[in-house]
């Protein structure tokens, strides 16, 4: 007993939407196969509910007693979408809702001492109330490096006199982000970048954010040095203790696949917020090998009605098979539906399945899989990585944009679709991806993947900076 009382306790506290969810429990269950941490994942109330309604998590974490789940108000009524224009709600809710209650939970205890907070970048209050009890904090960004970094030169840019824009042209090169100089356009920053009001509510959580991080004990990335070193050099000279421990999806099957007795059951595991449909695995089965374009706009992406129609005909006449998600509540309006021409239909029941949520890891890695019509959100962006299936990139907010100008001008791994919403365009660019230029796009996947799996094997930088990562929170204990 008075080992495990003196043994490090992590509180986990992500952003209370999908992306970061899913990542942070990945996070917390590669810290729960340290045998000394004792690690509590805090969660909203609604999303909690949601996990326990679709996915497995309570029999995955039943199997470490060191491990706890606690909850939190987001402050919303419960049928609040908490995405599309309801997204920055959430924001203003956990600022004068969820943070008193934050600071109370810490103050009063939450069953034993916390050594270390690590918490999701954005979520500035955690910093000031960390300070405020006197526990160590980590910051954990989910986002993508190269999209932090454009983060962190805001405002270089607007010394510079880059933001907010002048004129119209969004091809105009930004040439104060530093080991962007050759590459990035206006229209491959931020979207917030776009408004052009500095006093942007948005503008103003990223500014604070850029702050924040620097100030934190140390900055966890969901990434591997040979994909990003060139951003990450940068970063560090901002944030010295950075731990790249990434792709996190793939580290954590290479930790369980290690373990002499691995926890708990070992068949593909859920952390979506919505019901998956398995359905479509049987429907890949059933297609030859590389053959189908697999399409998610992710979680919190929007799209209109006339959108869905570019897309729908786009992907019909690229003539390929296609796998489509389309997330609940991701299109406002249902009138459209009935206006959908005979011949799509058509085509769509003959070569096309359509699901409201699909297990992506499994779908990815699926042999059946030969492209990936994707919104850049890092991890989808990463999941293809790992598998190797080229991407057509079309980004919706946040880090996508810099995420696809990456995919197509530095890794090589797809095309940038950004800014285009048209059947012609996607029936080209589908056909790039899976026929005409798919070679020269699997040779650089394929290559990125390798490094991938590399840097996750024991010895390689992913797993020796977890290994540091464990320690040092060992030594807040001490």
């Amino acid at each position: 007993m008075e080992q495990s009382s003196a043994s490090p306790h992590v509180l986990i506290f992500p952003l209370p939407v999908q992306g970061p969810i899913k990542c942070m429990l990945k996070l917390a269950e590669l810290l729960c196969l340290a045998p000394d941490l004792h690690v509590t994942f805090l969660n909203t109330d609604h999303n909690h509910r949601r996990l326990l309604l679709y996915t497995d998590i309570q029999s995955r974490f039943a199997t470490f007693p060191q491990f706890r789940f606690e909850t939190i108000s987001d402050g919303l009524p419960e049928d609040h979408p908490r995405s599309g224009d309801g997204f920055m709600d959430l924001f203003d809710s956990l600022e004068t809702v969820t943070k008193p209650l934050f600071k109370e939970m810490l103050s009063s205890g939450i069953g034993r001492p916390v050594t270390c907070i690590i918490a999701d970048g954005v979520l500035n209050f955690s910093f000031e109330i960390a300070e405020e009890v006197g526990i160590p904090l980590m910051y954990f960004d989910t986002i993508s490096p190269c999209g932090l970094w454009t983060y962190f030169c805001v405002r270089k840019l607007i010394d510079a006199g880059e933001l907010p824009f002048q004129g119209d042209d969004l091809d105009a090169p930004i040439k104060c982000v530093p080991g962007m100089e050759g590459f990035l356009r206006r229209r491959d920053l931020p979207n917030f970048c776009r408004v052009g009001d500095l006093n942007d509510p948005v503008t103003k959580i990223i500014m604070k954010e850029v702050q924040q991080v620097p100030r934190a004990r140390g900055l966890i990335l969901n990434t591997f040095e040979e994909v990003d070193e060139p951003v990450l050099s940068h970063m560090r000279s901002l944030c010295p203790k950075l731990y790249p421990i990434g792709p996190l999806h793939t580290h954590l099957k290479m930790k369980l696949a290690t373990e002499p007795t691995p926890p708990g059951p070992q068949q593909a595991s859920s952390s979506g917020l919505w019901q998956e449909d398995r359905c479509c695995l049987k429907w890949l089965d059933a297609q030859p090998p590389k053959s189908v374009i697999y399409v998610s706009i992710g979680s919190l992406a929007m799209m209109t009605s006339d959108q869905v129609m570019e897309f729908w005909h786009g992907l019909v006449n690229s003539g390929h098979r296609f796998l489509w998600v389309r997330r609940p509540n991701s299109i406002p309006g249902g009138d459209w539906e009935g206006q959908i021409p005979k011949e799509v239909l058509e085509a769509t029941a003959e070569r096309g399945w359509l699901v409201s949520w699909a297990p992506q890891e499994e779908v990815l890695a699926h042999p059946a899989i030969g492209g990936f019509l994707t919104h850049s959100g890092w991890n989808s962006t990463l999941e293809s990585m790992v598998e190797g299936v080229p991407m057509v990139c079309w980004p919706y907010f946040v880090d996508q944009q810099v995420n696809s100008r990456f995919v197509s001008e530095v890794w090589k791994l797809g095309i940038d679709m950004k800014d285009t919403c048209d059947r012609a365009v996607i029936e080209k660019m589908i056909k790039d991806v899976m026929d005409l230029r798919r070679d020269e796009f699997v040779v650089s996947a394929d290559r990125i993947a390798k490094l991938a799996r590399e840097s996750v094997s024991e010895g390689g930088s992913s797993s020796c900076n977890l290994e540091r990562l464990i320690e040092d929170i060992r030594l807040m204990k001490m």
